[in-house]
């Protein structure tokens, strides 16, 4: 192998991995909460909370969420309002495919580890007293992401 496939590999690894370098430790993401008819409801206090710690935030927000490979959890409350609660899935991007194919593993073990291989969705759409979970796989750009109702498994006998 050549001196300059080294020094691009030790470079990367000097570097702390790929997706660090290409992305920041947040995600913004916009925060909104409607009831059950798609009227939009104001100033609903959502705690959002990773392994990374919580945030309390009042709808609509566009907030700068702490990148995780955890799920985010979404909780919403407005007096007169039944809770609200999601999940915003979390994904991996393109920074961790550009640490296998260009850092190795080195670089995607830091940045898993540090959450910057991860993205929440861009636009999550809350509704008050629903559980519902936000895959940045159904995003859409310029579109709020509304979520799937969660199934809960009928316990067995």
């Amino acid at each position: 192998m050549s001196f300059r496939f080294y020094s691009i590999a030790l470079a990367c690894v000097a570097m702390t991995g790929c997706a660090s370098i290409t992305n920041d430790t947040t995600n913004p993401v916009r925060f909104e909460t409607f009831n059950a008819a798609g009227v939009e409801i104001k100033d609903a206090e959502c705690k959002l909370e990773n392994d990374y710690g919580q945030q309390i935030v009042k709808t609509p927000a566009t907030v700068n969420v702490r990148r995780s490979s955890k799920d985010l959890q979404v909780t919403c409350v407005k007096p007169g309002e039944k809770d609200g609660r999601g999940v915003a899935i979390s994904r991996a991007n393109a920074g961790m495919a550009g640490n296998i194919i260009f850092g190795g593993g080195i670089g995607a073990i830091i940045d898993h580890n540090k959450g910057t291989a991860y993205t929440y969705p861009q636009w999550v759409q809350v509704v008050m007293g629903k559980l519902l979970t936000f895959d940045r796989r159904a995003d859409v750009d310029g579109q709020p992401n509304r979520g799937a109702a969660v199934i809960v498994p009928v316990a067995q006998k």
